[in-house]
């Protein structure tokens, strides 16, 4: 009788299995990864928020705009279209990275704002939420809790990073 060649049934089941136990522990720290990264990323646009909302401020001198469309785009900037962010973050309501920016001013004179981000898809995009108001101040909250929506409430929100 001849020799046969290539793999038997068995050899190639087990090489199966052992790809997909693999897997099992790759995916999990892909994810995660995923959603660290997503989440430094907002981090960077919260700050880039903050240089353009201060920038507008000492700017234009009629306070924060009233949103965050104003710090948009634009061929000829103006205090509602100042140009001071891309087309991502300098839109009505931003989502980037799997985040969902959200953008309020209070004050007479709109000398307040808070800037929020939460996850649009909580536990696959990101788990954290954040907030900035006109302090410049990063928080976050790692449990993933209720976005504040007024300056004063990102005052006592979260940690600082």
């Amino acid at each position: 009788m001849r020799k046969q060649k290539g793999f038997s049934l068995i050899e190639l089941l087990i090489v199966v299995a052992i790809i997909l136990i693999i897997a099992a522990i790759a995916v999990p720290n892909l994810l995660r990864s995923k959603m660290a990264a997503n989440e430094a990323s907002v981090a960077a646009s919260l700050r880039t928020m903050a240089s353009a909302q201060f920038t507008y401020y000492s700017f234009y001198n009629i306070g924060f705009p009233t949103s965050l469309a104003d710090l948009g785009p634009s061929t000829s900037p103006s205090s509602t279209a100042a140009d001071l962010l891309d087309a991502v973050l300098g839109s009505a309501a931003p989502t980037k990275n799997g985040y969902v920016f959200g953008y309020a001013v209070s004050n007479p004179g709109n000398t307040q704002y808070v800037v929020n981000a939460a996850p649009q898809a909580p536990g696959s995009s990101g788990v954290s939420t954040f907030c900035m108001n006109e302090s410049n101040l990063v928080k976050k909250d790692p449990n993933g809790g209720p976005v504040p929506a007024t300056s004063v409430l990102c005052t006592a929100f979260g940690a600082p990073l």
